[in-house]
Order: C-alpha cells, then sequence, then structure tokens
C-alpha cells in the first residue's frame, strides 16, 4: 500500500473510532465497572469482530448479506435487541444489592467481557455494508491483495484500540467518582442503560 493512500487510510479510521457508537458506550461501561486496564478485554473481543467483518468482505460474503433483505434484518434485529437487553440490565440494576456484594464478589471475568465486546461488534450487519463501501477505496486489484488487506486490518484493529482504550476506557475514569454514592451509580446506570437502549432502537430502525 502506498504511504499516501496509507496515510488517506489512517485518517479515515481515525474519523470512524472517534464517532460515537455501541462500541464506545461498552468501552465506556466496562471501565467505570471492571477498571481502566480490565476494559481492554472488551476492546479485544470488538477487534476480533472487526477482522470477521473484514475477512466477510474481503471473501465477499459481505455482499450477500447487504443484498439479502432476510439475511440483513435477521441479524440486524438480533444486534438490536442484543443492545437493548444491555442496556435494560443497567436500568434495572439495584446498586442497594450490589453494593453489598462488591467487596466480596468476583470481579467480572476477561472472558465474559471479551465475548461481550465481540457480540456488541459482530451483530451490526451495518458494520458489514459498511466495510462493503469503506475497505475498496483503500485496496488496488492490480496489486497483491493478500498484503493489502493485512494492512488495511492492522491499521483499522490498532487505531480502533488505541481510540476506545485511551480516549473512551479513559475518559470514563472522570465518571468514577458517582460510583462511590447510591444516587451516582444509580444515575450511571441510568445513563449508560440508555445509551445501550438508544444504540438498539437506533439499530433497529435507521
Amino acid at each position: 500500500m502506498q504511504l499516501s493512500l496509507w496515510f488517506a487510510l489512517l485518517a479515515a479510521c481515525l474519523m470512524i473510532s472517534f464517532t460515537p457508537g455501541a462500541g464506545a458506550i461498552n468501552t465506556m461501561s466496562n471501565s467505570l465497572n471492571a477498571g481502566f486496564r480490565r476494559s481492554l478485554w472488551g476492546i479485544l473481543g470488538q477487534q476480533i469482530a472487526l477482522l470477521i467483518q473484514i475477512v466477510i468482505v474481503a471473501a465477499g460474503v459481505g455482499l450477500l448479506v447487504s443484498s439479502s433483505p432476510i439475511a440483513f434484518h435477521v441479524i440486524r434485529y438480533a444486534g438490536a435487541a442484543y443492545l437493548v437487553y444491555l442496556g435494560l440490565r443497567k436500568l434495572l440494576a439495584k446498586r442497594s444489592e450490589a453494593a453489598e456484594e462488591t467487596k466480596e464478589a468476583k470481579p467480572e471475568s476477561a472472558f465474559s467481557m471479551l465475548r461481550r465486546g465481540f457480540w456488541v461488534n459482530l451483530l451490526n450487519p451495518k458494520a458489514i455494508v459498511f466495510f462493503l463501501a469503506f475497505v475498496p477505496q483503500f485496496i488496488r486489484p492490480d496489486s497483491p491483495l493478500l498484503p493489502q488487506y493485512l494492512v488495511l486490518a492492522a491499521t483499522v484493529v490498532l487505531v480502533d484500540v488505541v481510540v476506545m482504550w485511551l480516549f473512551f476506557a479513559a475518559a470514563a475514569r472522570s465518571f468514577s467518582r458517582f460510583t462511590e454514592s447510591q444516587r451516582g451509580e444509580r444515575a450511571l446506570n441510568r445513563t449508560f442503560g440508555g445509551l445501550f437502549v438508544g444504540a438498539g432502537v437506533l439499530l433497529a430502525v435507521v
């Protein structure tokens, strides 16, 4: 990949990663609940899903999904339902019970955060459609394809990890003081629960 083309790819990836979405909401929620360092596990789960979506597009399966209304809507509503489910769990969480168990309960496992991050990103068929439009802009068919796809995938993942962890997860740390009181934690649960539900509704209707 030519250096000038790679810089264009880098700029596009930064713009996309800084655009708030379900992945950013999930990252901030993990940072608040599990800590800044451990939130990286959820981010890694999101990147695994991104890599799968890039592979799908590279293999041409994404074209089938985008051209099949049934397949697209099945995945679309499954993703929306999952985000709404995560949001309702936040909205219905009872701090009074959680506070009693926080000191004794084990923190959420790394695998649980990784798995949730994976499904948050994977159950978004619009990402596949987006990559169908995005990827060809940076791939030259007259050059070897595999190296180009490897550079593109590495750039997308690296930029997203940096932005998610050092921006969204770090930004969530400024809200950590709210978790020290029952009212503050309730407000955060309602905020992030509402954001998850809102993201799910948008995924379903927009």
